[in-house]
């Protein structure tokens, strides 16, 4: 199936060679209108399965953004929907062997910290994966990357450091922190929440990690940031909504393009 994703994205972008993954999530896709001298192509003509989930419009997006030639992931494939990890990896392969060797990850995410509120920006430091489940499980093809991979550093240095300049130049708060992964789809109760920030968690989300682990197996640097849409529910007292989650990322969307594209330009 790899070869014939590869073929068919191959088909569609000519001589058009991108360099940065950039990964949209819930309710961001206000990144890919930045995009210039679009090719749209739904994940439908890529052999790509059907996306499910409201806020993720199923589609790959290729043109320039800050300069740079770039994929935009217009929408993303969760766990909680019934995909097997297996499949983020197949996806993953396939943009390496498309030319992409950086990854530019967002995600909508709940703050574990009081002073971290909606609308926040949090670059991803860290991770833990407390999923149970792994992209990179079942036979190993030592050609495409090593059996145990090292993720002890996911999240590339040097791009961080990037970020966390670029977002100082531009005037915007830039917490730092680590993402627990969870599959979802319900929300923490919040004995869990509690639990998460224990173990040494800033942020909790069902997304980006399995994404992570595949692009670090095959040898792409990766930064990430998630955007703040909720308190946790040991924090804030309402209930917790989908359609808040995607109200809060369309609100702070702006700015995540502007740092998105400032640090492209670097």
């Amino acid at each position: 199936m790899i070869e014939t994703y590869v073929q068919n994205i191959r088909a569609r972008l000519g001589d058009f060679q991108p360099e940065v993954l950039i990964i949209i999530g819930s309710g961001l896709s206000v990144l890919a209108d930045k995009v210039e001298n679009k090719i749209i192509i739904p994940y439908t003509e890529i052999g790509f399965p059907k996306i499910t989930i409201a806020g993720h419009k199923g589609e790959l997006i290729a043109g320039t953004l800050g300069g740079k030639n770039v994929l935009c992931m217009n929408g993303r494939y969760h766990l909680y929907e019934g995909h097997s990890p297996a499949l983020i990896k197949d996806m993953m392969s396939t943009y390496q062997r498309l030319g992409i060797k950086e990854v530019i990850a967002t995600n909508a995410a709940g703050s574990l910290r009081k002073e971290m509120e909606p609308g926040a920006l949090m670059m991803i430091t860290d991770h833990i994966n407390f999923s149970g489940q792994n992209p990179l499980t079942g036979v190993n093809n030592d050609a495409e990357g090593p059996r145990f991979p090292d993720v002890s550093h996911a999240y590339d240095e040097n791009l961080a450091n990037r970020l966390r300049q670029t977002a100082q130049e531009m005037g915007i708060k830039l917490f730092e922190g680590t993402y627990f992964f969870v599959v979802g789809p319900n929300f923490e109760t919040k004995a869990e929440v509690k639990a998460f920030r224990i173990l040494g968690a800033d942020a909790v989300g069902m997304s980006t990690v399995p994404e992570v682990i595949a692009a670090v197996y095959f040898g792409m640097k990766v930064a990430a940031i998630s955007v703040i849409t909720n308190q946790s529910a040991d924090i804030q007292t309402h209930t917790l909504t989908h359609e808040e989650t995607l109200f809060e990322a369309r609100q702070s969307a702006v700015d995540l393009q502007g740092l998105i594209l400032k640090f492209l330009e670097k």
